[in-house]
């Protein structure tokens, strides 16, 4: 969990310092940055808290997988709604979400993934 961790965080730090570069787009891709790292550390907290449950951890991992997936659905609707209201950039919300997004999303189904193939035989 520990190198999942440092993955992850070496992740947002790059996505940070990618939208420290860009001027005019700076506030909309640290929401989308923002909002992108914060669900994913608190999806990790929650595969930390249920993954090492005796009784059925894949089924709770992924019962906060997709958790996690309907509240980001809800925070980038909210963040899109707020960037448009700003007049900010809203290309750029969504590029600085969605990049550091599919790296997160691997990482959180090689944990799951990794999960299931610790249990024993099923049949």
């Amino acid at each position: 969990m520990t190198r999942t961790l440092t993955l992850a965080a070496f992740v947002v730090a790059a996505a940070a310092a990618a939208t420290a570069l860009a001027t005019s787009a700076a506030r909309p891709a640290l929401l989308g940055a923002g909002i992108a790292a914060l669900t994913t550390f608190a999806s990790l907290l929650g595969f930390r808290l249920t993954g090492r449950s005796a009784v059925r951890p894949v089924q709770k991992a992924l019962a906060v997988f997709g958790v996690m997936f309907l509240l980001r659905i809800v925070l980038v609707s909210l963040g899109l709604l707020a960037v448009h209201r700003m007049g900010d950039s809203v290309v750029a919300f969504a590029v600085a979400f969605f990049v550091p997004y599919f790296l997160f999303a691997a990482i959180e189904g090689g944990y799951v993934h990794a999960l299931g193939r610790q249990q024993g035989k099923t049949a």
